[in-house]
């Protein structure tokens, strides 16, 4: 295979050395249980594949970007008593983001975007802070799952593991997807308070609580072709942006 010069894990020194970066990208995803067919690695693989897609095409329209090598472990506060999903805390993230952060400052790389693919991660708080520590790196982040319509490709997208995620699975890595008749219907709960179904309250799910099997979401429909063609709108949309925040300055952001 031929190193692809958009991923830092593949690139030697040399072509570092000689190439002006304008955007990082940080994958981040999770290690976690997805109902009972599908991988505990669900999250990393899907975000490394919409990473590595979305700068292929990038770097394709001639944006200088960068892709680091994926985060696996994600926030995962509700699922501490899910057997081995790993948490990694909001302080640790924070800490982890500081240092690759300082060194693309360091490096002169003057934009990142955190592309997550976790859902139980949110680094809004994070980035506020990152911009006071390192005024000279632009931060953003972006949800891959948020990308688009996803009603337009699925019966029935789901929250965690249902058709959306495993149709992706499907489409990514069919030989890790066990029998959809081995998964469970993912039915998940809600909370019954006025003010958390309305969205103005919040809290963390307790997942066991939430759901029998760890799924949010049915996915008996789900095909691999569903998912190649979300897939391809997701990194589309994707790579459209990292050409654009690559080419863009800073001070140039708003309008």
């Amino acid at each position: 295979m031929e190193a692809r010069p958009y991923v830092l894990a593949e690139m030697n020194w040399k072509t570092v050395l000689e190439t002006d970066y304008e955007l990082a990208i940080l994958p981040w995803g999770a290690t976690e249980a997805h109902n009972y067919h599908l991988p505990y690695a669900t999250d990393n693989y899907q975000v490394e594949a919409i990473g590595m897609e979305a700068c292929r095409q990038a770097w394709g329209k001639g944006a200088k970007v960068l892709l680091l090598p994926n985060i696996p472990f994600g926030i995962n506060t509700g699922q501490l008593d899910v057997k081995l999903c790993m948490n990694m805390n909001p302080s640790t993230q924070y800490a982890i983001l500081k240092d690759i952060v300082d060194v693309l400052r360091r490096h002169k790389v003057p934009k990142l975007a955190i592309l997550n693919g976790h859902g139980g991660n949110d680094f809004k708080i994070m980035i506020r802070e990152l911009a006071f520590d390192f005024p000279e790196v632009f931060v953003c982040s972006l949800n891959w799952y948020r990308v688009g319509n996803s009603k337009a490709y699925f019966d029935d997208p789901g929250d965690h593991a249902g058709e959306m995620e495993t149709s992706l699975i499907m489409h990514l890595h069919p030989e890790l997807v066990r029998p959809l008749n081995e998964a469970g219907p993912g039915k998940g709960k809600h909370f019954k308070l006025k003010g958390f179904k309305e969205g103005w309250a919040t809290s963390q799910r307790q997942w066991t609580l939430a759901t029998e099997d760890t799924g949010v979401g049915n996915p008996y429909s789900a095909t691999a072709e569903k998912g190649r063609r979300y897939m391809a709108m997701i990194t589309g949309e994707i790579g459209d942006f990292f050409t654009e925040l690559a080419n863009t300055e800073v001070k140039d952001l708003y309008a």
